[in-house]
């Protein structure tokens, strides 16, 4: 897929941390990021997946990528201090890492809400905090990926929605936090995009196309989205041209909060 969405220097000589950067919005943001000029570095859990996302990148030195799980403060900091020893610093922080899940309140395992509340939640705040100094430094930005469901309710699943909801809250408290710092903090709130995490919600016992269709229909626009396009606005809010641009959350959702 193409990338020229933006120039091929834009982000020349900027660093870009990415959480969660070996799939899914996550990764598309690396290629754009990469196809702008910048240096990435991704974080995943996934050493197979982080080399095949290098790969797929095919930006060579330019490109980086640093096991560990947002879960772990001390990975968090280990991938804010890998960063920094190899590029530099940190420019931009894109915290995209995150997990789902659905069901019935009445059902819900302790076990599954900390999972949530540990991945959504703390992993942004450990990996933010791991990387005030250094983006204090850039005056860099951060970019933190909520979704529609942390601005209105969804069927069956409060409690995620409820960790992106945090995430919103988080996003527009730093932002005033790190203001004078000039620091910015935004934040998109896609709805369904065809990623391996939507993927993994489809029943194997029906049709995938089907089941794609039913999920489209409750766009404006007709469809669900892609990860570029969530990503292209991931890479707005983090460019000179969103300067004036802070506490911002942006919903990428094909008209579904219009």
């Amino acid at each position: 897929m193409k990338h020229d969405f933006f120039s091929k220097k834009l982000f020349a000589e900027k660093t870009v941390l990415i959480s969660g950067g070996t799939s899914g919005i996550g990764l598309a943001a690396a290629e754009i990021f990469c196809a702008s000029g910048a240096q990435v570095v991704l974080m995943g859990r996934s050493d197979l997946r982080g080399q095949a996302a290098l790969d797929a990148i095919a930006a060579g030195e330019r490109t980086h990528f640093v096991r560990g799980d947002v879960c772990s403060r001390l990975d968090c900091a280990r991938a804010a201090e890998e960063t920094m020893r190899i590029f530099g610093g940190i420019d931009i922080l894109v915290n995209s890492a995150g997990i789902y899940a659905e069901g019935a309140l009445d059902d819900l395992a302790e076990e599954e809400l900390d999972r949530l509340m540990e991945t959504n939640i703390k992993g942004t705040f450990h990996l933010t905090q791991a990387s005030l100094p250094y983006l204090r430094k850039t005056r860099g930005s951060v970019v933190n990926v909520a979704s529609d469901a942390g601005l209105h309710g969804n069927y069956f699943c409060s409690a995620y929605a409820a960790t992106k909801g945090a995430v919103i809250a988080f996003t527009r408290s730093l932002a005033l936090e790190l203001a004078n710092d000039h620091v910015r903090v935004n934040a998109v709130a896609p709805a369904d995009v065809l990623t391996p995490m939507t993927e993994g919600q489809l029943s194997p016992h029906r049709s995938r196309n089907e089941q794609l269709r039913e999920m489209s229909a409750v766009y404006p626009l007709g469809r669900i989205g892609t990860p570029h396009e969530i990503a292209a606005v991931i890479v707005f809010l983090a460019s000179p041209a969103a300067a004036w641009v802070t506490g911002s959350i942006y919903g990428v959702d094909g008209g579904l909060t219009a």
